[in-house]
């Protein structure tokens, strides 16, 4: 198994690395923490087989090889040590494990392969936070998006402080309109009786505060509203000495209403990466109150607006602080998608410059070549950079022996199925199919005895078609037998009575023949039959 990460060959089908990624020497470390903290998957799966634990702790900070890597974002070595069945609920001093320890520096692609491989989104540490709080109160937005996947949006700590409690109390304004959105209530209190605004306001966190101030139910509601001490907002922030909160708290009263839209209430950085004011966005983003890679409503980023607006400076700054060209949007969009769809042409130059054209060849590539691993989606965390740097060769490396690593999974199952099967062995997928060929069979035994009564039914029809045929043709033969009937000449009696009446009846219009022959229908009948 170790073998596995170890100098890649032509064995599986899958290319070698060449050879300038492999003329570089590799360092000897003096511990395995080291070569974690590194990303030196080769050199600790070399430090394992020679027979270091791979739940060793560090003597300094009392960090398993799990923790190193969740720390220090070697993301590599946390999938290794992961396979290997490293320990996910040792915890440090303090009580974190590496879940916690992901959340504080905002390793989200870490975060994930810790909750893929079982590790507990709710796991507490000494002051009762959970991986969510920290999240929270670091600012890492992406992370805690992960973590509310997995966790409650309203666990509380000891102090009966929520993720949002964090979120205000920090100034993250990406964290705390990510919790509002999967449904946290930001009239819930702490045990001293504030609510979230009363915490914004302590603090000084303007844009927190105006976007809290938004979603309550009024805007005197939030303003009036009293903690256990009895202090409004405005008390805490009049004893503390926020002037931007008091500020912003007359211009309310006197108004009544927000001067800002909802919109950029709660996405002010958005707003400016749009309009280009690079100088609110450093600020912004300097201050930690939204993350570089922070996504809107539609999952854009900073990036994504600048783009779509053709803002370069803003496109620069945010390349130069580490923003994420690959990042997509919801509708599956990169930033330079979203300027080709703007048609912002000199921001489509500036990123291709950067990131690189992959529609620049229709050639399809295939895990033989080489190339095929050098193409490349997000890379690790998008929250924070991790503390490990890797060149594009490594990486390209890496990304092969997860490829690697995908093969020989794939053949083992495969084994395993077909040993599976031999010991007379159904496997899901078998029973799966076996029961929709029994429903389908069902369906057309149904459809033929629907087709069958359906024929009856046609035929049934038909029968009585034909008799409606016969009786039409045996009606219509009387009809014409008896037209036949009075259209023949009448009896010499009739003839005569007819001529007798003729001239009386010429004389007078009075009474009619039909009259008359009503009235002695009688005796004209029987003339008629000639008596």
């Amino acid at each position: 198994e170790l073998l596995f990460y170890s100098t890649f060959s032509l064995t599986s089908g899958c290319p070698e690395p060449d050879p300038c990624s492999m003329a570089v020497k590799k360092p000897n470390y003096s511990s395995v923490h080291e070569a974690v903290k590194a990303g030196d998957v080769e050199q600790l799966a070399s430090m394992i087989r020679s027979g270091a634990g791979i739940n060793e702790v560090d003597l300094v900070h009392k960090f398993t090889l799990l923790h190193c890597a969740a720390h220090s974002g070697s993301l590599e070595c946390l999938h290794w040590l992961l396979w290997h069945g490293a320990d996910t609920t040792r915890v440090t001093v303090g009580g974190w494990t590496a879940v916690h320890l992901a959340a504080i520096r905002g390793q989200d692609a870490c975060m994930q392969a810790l909750l893929v491989n079982g590790a507990n989104a709710e796991a507490q540490d000494d002051r009762g936070c959970t991986p969510s709080h920290l999240a929270a109160a670091h600012g890492h937005s992406y992370t805690l998006h992960t973590l509310l996947r997995h966790g409650n949006v309203d666990g509380s700590d000891r102090k009966d402080w929520k993720p949002v409690h964090y979120a205000a109390f920090h100034g993250r304004l990406g964290c705390l309109q990510l919790l509002l959105r999967w449904g946290a209530c930001i009239d819930d209190v702490d045990n001293n009786g504030n609510l979230p605004a009363h915490l914004a306001a302590m603090e000084g966190h303007l844009h927190c505060f105006k976007f809290l101030v938004s979603k309550m139910a009024t805007v005197m509601h939030t303003l009036k509203a009293r903690n256990d001490q009895g202090e409004t907002p405005r008390d805490l922030a009049e004893r503390f000495y926020k002037d931007n909160i008091l500020q912003y708290i007359d211009g309310v009263e006197k108004e009544g209403q927000h001067p800002e839209t909802p919109e950029v209430l709660a996405f002010p950085a958005h707003g400016a990466a749009s309009k280009g004011d690079l100088l609110t966005l450093r600020r912004l983003v300097g201050s930690g109150v939204i993350n570089m890679n922070e996504r809107d409503d539609e999952g854009s980023t900073l990036m994504h607006k600048a783009a779509g607006q053709g803002q370069i400076q803003c496109l620069q700054w945010l390349i130069e602080m580490g923003a994420g060209c690959d990042i997509t949007n919801d509708a599956g969009e990169t930033p330079k998608d979203v300027a080709k769809r703007f048609a912002q042409l000199a921001a489509v130059e500036f990123l291709t410059q950067r990131t690189g054209d992959s529609n620049s060849s229709d050639e399809e590539l295939d895990a033989n070549n080489i190339k095929f691993f050098e193409s490349h989606g997000v890379e690790g965390s998008t929250d924070s950079k991790a503390d490990v740097t890797l060149g594009k060769a490594e990486k390209r490396d890496a990304r092969m022996r997860a490829y690697h690593k995908i093969q020989e999974l794939q053949q083992l199952l495969d084994i395993a199925y077909s040993n599976y099967r031999q010991l007379g062995g159904i496997t899901e997928e078998e029973k799966k199919m076996k029961k929709e060929e029994r429903e389908a069979e069902k369906a057309v035994r149904e459809l033929e005895a629907q087709l069958e009564y359906e024929r009856v039914r046609r035929e049934k029809l038909e029968s009585q078609l034909d008799e409606c045929h016969a009786k039409i043709n045996h009606l219509r033969a009387s009809l014409e037998k008896q037209e036949k009937q009075y259209s023949s000449p009448a009896p010499p009696m009739v003839t005569w009575l007819q001529s007798r009446a003729a001239p009386a009846l010429a004389a007078s219009s009075w009474p009619p023949l039909d009259l008359l022959q009503s009235k002695y229908s009688k005796y004209w009948n029987k003339c008629a039959s000639g008596f």
